[in-house]
């Protein structure tokens, strides 16, 4: 039953994502809040399907932690379900994203199309350099900016290495960091088809002060408010 379920959410999700990006891209170029608002109704329609069909649920804590201003989201990553969940949860954001996911079909245009920030890692000081400049920009117009710090997804009750490009952003440019925590990857497994039904708890801290501090000492507080939450969330057998 499993594998059915997961099956008919692949097929749905698949049919969603196409015939949502077709508007999508467009739309944005258009009227950048329509079509972002389109592409929300794409996140929160592929949640739904994931609720639906597969059984996962998911509950939040900590919402009165986000504040009307924009800020870096800092989230824990396990699945692809945070990916989507973000996008429903932030007002407006861009993403800091690998450069090779431009080219991944709708969902990478989509990213492109929404003015995220695409880096090449390999690239090192440059890579920073794109981020506190590019980000900069997005941060005065009003946009969020959302990284996944470890840079790739980890499995439940790992923990990956931090990376700094997030906090010298904010550090440089005073802006708080959000940081979230969450379970996701109990349900919905690191690179995974299939999907297990269960309640996601997805975990809000208080926006993270960065104003005059360090990049370094910032993301040390990001990495133990986020860790010490997913010990919470996920206690050791």
């Amino acid at each position: 039953m499993i594998f059915i379920r997961s099956l008919f959410f692949f097929l749905a999700a698949i049919l969603a994502t196409v015939a949502y990006g077709i508007f999508v891209v467009p739309l944005i170029f258009i009227h950048y809040n329509s079509g972002y608002a389109l592409a929300q109704s794409w996140g929160k329609t592929t949640i739904w399907l994931a609720k639906v069909i597969c059984g996962i649920d998911y509950w939040v804590k900590g919402r009165e932690n986000m504040p009307a201003y924009a800020c870096v989201s800092m989230a824990k990553h396990q699945s692809a379900w945070e990916t989507v969940f973000i996008l429903t949860l932030l007002p407006r954001a861009v993403w800091i994203i690998k450069r090779e996911m431009v080219w991944v079909p709708v969902i990478g245009w989509v990213l492109y199309a929404l003015q995220s920030i695409a880096i090449d890692r390999t690239s090192g000081k440059r890579a920073i350099e794109q981020i506190e400049e590019q980000g900069r920009e997005r941060i005065s117009r009003g946009l969020w900016v959302s990284i996944f710090p470890e840079g790739t997804r980890i499995a439940p009750g790992k923990r990956g290495r931090y990376g700094i490009g997030g906090a010298w952003l904010a550090a440089k440019t005073g802006t708080p960091i959000l940081p979230i925590a969450h379970n996701a990857g109990e349900c919905w497994r690191r690179n995974a088809f299939m999907k297990y039904p269960g309640k996601i708890t997805v975990s809000i801290g208080p926006p993270i002060v960065t104003a005059g501090r360090e990049p370094g000492e910032v993301i040390a507080d990001v990495e133990n408010w986020i860790e010490g939450e997913m010990l919470i969330l996920t206690p050791a057998n």
